[in-house]
């Protein structure tokens, strides 16, 4: 095992690997005649002096001392330090494990001294394939994702992109979280913490890494350079593509929150119906919206199987106002809370809400006019249950309590964070009533919501530059994911199909739905999906993705669907294993 002082460069030396070649050795012989003969013949010496040596890989400890200047980095800086540089051991096991590498943590300086630094992480390995991965974060970030784990929904049974040799890295987008964690919006006071969260550090982190990279392996650069992310790792890896094509050859996109702004009206409109008097329901209420959703929906796709896999379908027929529990009505009696095995009126009414488009009257800087509904039927919005992600999912979802004024953390998930953008990127007012904006009509608002849409909303849909030298995506979304809407992922696929024209599009782009997944994690069909590999075979082979295929991991641990490519989605065969891909088909009707 090598440790920070005996490492030895991942590659040899370019000056000796072809010592053994004697056409190169001829070759180089020759040079060397007639360097001498030019010498011979009274040439400069000051011209004719041999190249300066490449510059050496450094060892890890000495990655501890280099400083990146702000010109090494396209977006205005102060510059980069490395304040820590610490060789990891080889770890894990199976498709699980890693190799020996340099953790290297530092910060990026701002501009503004009010401004808080970017801190990242770049893990570096002894065995390096020459590429590179940057991990998206979530929410409105403010910790260092786990660079050195596995793209979104990636399988357990394929190694990671560390253990596959990339060297791996990602930021806290330029602010550091406190209590409310990935909720946290307290940084939008400051115009360029807002701006490096709104996209701007995707760019400062990524040329400093390249920096690094460079100084570590003596190296022009990576060969390839991938982007994962979901959430609002989804939306920036749409804005890297978006902004700086060059840069990158391949995204992985998972349920993105590309319309990040709009999407924080559209959470404010439902907040706001949540909470009215009694509107709000209660984990056992989810529970019998589930059930009913379930008993409703479930064979639209050919069997009953415990998934919604005919989702266009359920949002047309189901009706919670006339839906039925068991044979019972699922409105309680006489519209008012009469337990927890039905729905009031005003629970309705807020579903409905949660349920449907937001419009807008006004203009929105980024040009956007509407945020589509979630699929609300069929979702886990929050249900009690022994399943190992349910925490997880609850805290996503509706969580424990109801929005109010001022906002319990234990509010939903967009309520707290609708509550975070109001009082501090919109008004910047720490004692903002939130529930008093009204995000169809904010009046003396108006103009700074506008600003801010333009801001975080990244909805380029001419993605040319990028489509030209190569680049690939693979973006997926869950049908059930009641945080970020499949219905506006679904939206901004057929915008860019509409721009850039299907057949165009369809040269670097795939986009998949997933019935039955939630928001990062689901107690009904949790994901499992090697995206990475269809990926590299894709940019690296020209390799087109095969029909792809999804696990779950918790609701029927093992089962697979075919991962259909939209608007298709997955009907049973008629015969076969329900809980085989085999036994499914693709479809669009």
């Amino acid at each position: 095992m090598q440790d920070a002082n005996t490492e030895n460069p991942p590659d040899q030396d370019r000056s000796t690997r072809h010592a053994d070649n004697p056409i190169r050795a001829a070759s180089g012989a020759l040079l060397a005649g007639i360097v001498l003969t030019l010498s011979a013949c009274g040439g400069d010496d000051h011209e004719h002096k041999p190249p300066p040596s490449a510059a050496k890989p450094k060892t890890c400890a000495e990655m501890a001392t280099v400083e990146v200047p702000a010109t090494a980095i396209g977006l205005p800086t102060s510059g980069a330090v490395v304040t820590e540089a610490t060789v990891v051991p080889a770890g894990g096991s199976g498709a699980q494990a890693t190799g020996e590498y340099c953790r290297v943590l530092g910060h990026i300086r701002p501009v503004d001294p009010n401004a808080p630094n970017i801190r990242f992480q770049l893990n570096l390995p002894a065995n390096w394939n020459n590429k590179i991965m940057m991990f998206g974060g979530g929410g409105y970030n403010g910790t260092i994702p786990a660079a050195q784990g596995n793209v979104p929904a990636g399988p357990a049974d394929q190694p990671t992109p560390l253990g596959r040799g990339y060297a791996t890295f990602a930021s806290d987008s330029g602010h550091q979280a406190g209590a409310l964690g990935s909720r946290d919006g307290s940084f939008g006071v400051n115009d360029e913490a807002l701006r490096n969260f709104a996209s701007d550090a995707l760019k400062k982190t990524r040329d400093t890494a390249l920096h690094l990279i460079k100084a570590r392996y003596a190296t022009e650069g990576p060969r390839k350079a991938y982007f994962a992310g979901g959430s609002t790792g989804g939306r920036e890896a749409l804005a890297v593509v978006q902004r700086w094509p060059d840069d990158w050859n391949g995204a992985i996109v998972l349920y993105p929150a590309w319309n990040a702004a709009t999407l924080d009206l559209a959470f404010g409109r439902i907040t706001r119906a949540l909470a009215q008097p009694g509107a709000y329901p209660n984990a056992a209420k989810r529970r019998a919206l589930f059930d009913a959703s379930l008993q409703a929906c479930d064979t639209l796709d050919g069997v009953q199987d415990g998934l919604i896999s005919n989702v266009a379908a359920c949002n047309a027929t189901f009706d919670p106002a006339t839906a039925t529990l068991n044979g019972a009505p699922l409105r309680c009696t006489g519209g008012g809370d009469t337990g927890d095995n039905c729905l009031s009126d005003p629970q309705i009414a807020a579903l409905k809400v949660y349920n449907a488009p937001i419009q807008f009257a006004y203009p929105l800087g980024s040009g956007e006019t509407q945020y589509p509904g979630f699929n609300v039927w069929g979702a886990d919005l929050g249900m009690s249950g022994p399943s190992p992600v349910q925490a997880t999912v609850i805290a996503l979802a509706l969580n424990l309590d109801p929005p109010a004024t001022p906002m319990p953390a234990t509010a939903p998930y967009f309520a707290v964070f609708w509550d975070q953008w109001v009082r501090f990127f919109v008004t910047r007012d720490p004692n903002f009533n939130s529930l008093s904006l009204d995000p169809e009509n904010p009046g003396p608002w108006q103009s700074r919501v506008s600003e801010l849409t333009a801001l975080q909303d990244i909805n380029k849909t001419d993605l040319s530059a990028f489509a030209a030298k190569g680049g690939k995506i693979l973006m997926a979304h869950g049908n059930a994911d009641v945080l970020v809407s499949s219905r506006a992922t679904a939206q901004y696929y057929e915008r860019v199909r509409t721009t850039m024209g299907a057949d165009r599009v369809g040269q670097f782009m795939r986009y998949y739905e997933i019935p039955g997944y939630g928001h990062a994690a689901s107690t009904v069909f949790n994901a499992a999906w090697d995206s990475l590999t269809a990926l590299e075979n894709w940019v690296e082979k020209g390799a087109e993705p095969p029909p792809q295929v999804v696990a779950d991991t918790v609701g029927v641990p093992g089962r697979t669907r075919p991962l259909c490519p939209y608007p298709s989605w997955p009907r049973y065969k008629g015969g076969g294993d329900i809980n085989m891909a085999g036994s499914f088909n693709c479809v669009t009707q």
